[in-house]
């Protein structure tokens, strides 16, 4: 969608009653099946490192550019430095008993443009797939586009990493393309897939999630009735 000039030159709408966004408050996020809380190694750094070492072979890593860790120590190490940056700015993800079993993140963050991404998510064996984990990224999303009005939330991985981008798919995410040779992870190339959800899809997006997330959408044995996808058309 465009608009021209005066001089018949094709150029973007105005953006009306624009200002810069505010950045991320650090502040819990809760829903029914999950919280989201700043990282705090002194307080989620043990539970996390025993829910990971679920995952023996270390699987969960690969796509990653931090971990694995062999003792709680590495991982605090690892998690101090990162709980104080604010770009980007790290939450545990605690299940509905108040352990924590991942995390997640805002990065990229650009208030001046309303751009914010969601990244560094690592997710616990027992997290994965699961209701709690599509909630969590359900309340960052909601968070950024909803509360802080950033007109643009994106989401990227390795385009090596098909998990990632059917997630991305899932979550209702657009694909925008690739990459090449984004960035060098590990010693190794990353071309990097782009997805992202703008403002005007927002709400369609939020309908889906909403209406996934319904307790009436789960069976007794908590199986989905109705799949996000189908929330969400």
């Amino acid at each position: 969608m465009h608009v021209t000039n005066a001089f018949g030159q094709p150029v973007g709408p105005d953006v009306e009653g624009w200002a810069p966004r505010p950045r991320p408050p650090r502040a819990p996020i809760t829903g029914r099946l999950c919280r989201l809380e700043p990282l705090d190694p002194a307080r989620h750094a043990a539970d996390l490192h025993a829910a990971y070492a679920a995952d023996t072979e270390g699987r969960m890593w690969t796509y990653l550019s931090y971990g694995p860790f062999a003792s709680v120590a590495d991982y605090r190490r690892w998690a101090e430095p990162a709980a104080a940056g604010d770009d980007p700015m790290f939450f545990a993800i605690l299940d509905a008993e108040g352990r924590a079993v991942g995390v997640a993140s805002y990065m990229r963050i650009d208030p001046a443009n309303g751009v914010i991404e969601i990244g560094n998510i690592a997710l616990a064996p027992r997290l994965q797939r699961t209701a709690a984990a599509t909630e969590a990224l359900y309340l960052m999303m909601r968070r950024a586009l909803d509360e802080l009005g950033y007109r643009r939330c994106e989401w990227k991985c390795d385009a090596l990493n098909e998990p990632s981008r059917r997630a991305a798919a899932r979550l209702g995410f657009t694909f925008e393309g690739v990459f090449r040779q984004a960035v060098v992870v590990r010693g190794r190339n990353r071309d990097t897939a782009w997805f992202s959800v703008i403002d005007r899809e927002w709400p369609a997006v939020r309908r889906g999630f909403e209406r996934w997330l319904d307790p009436s959408n789960f069976d007794a044995e908590a199986r989905q009735r109705r799949s996000l996808a189908d929330c969400r058309a």
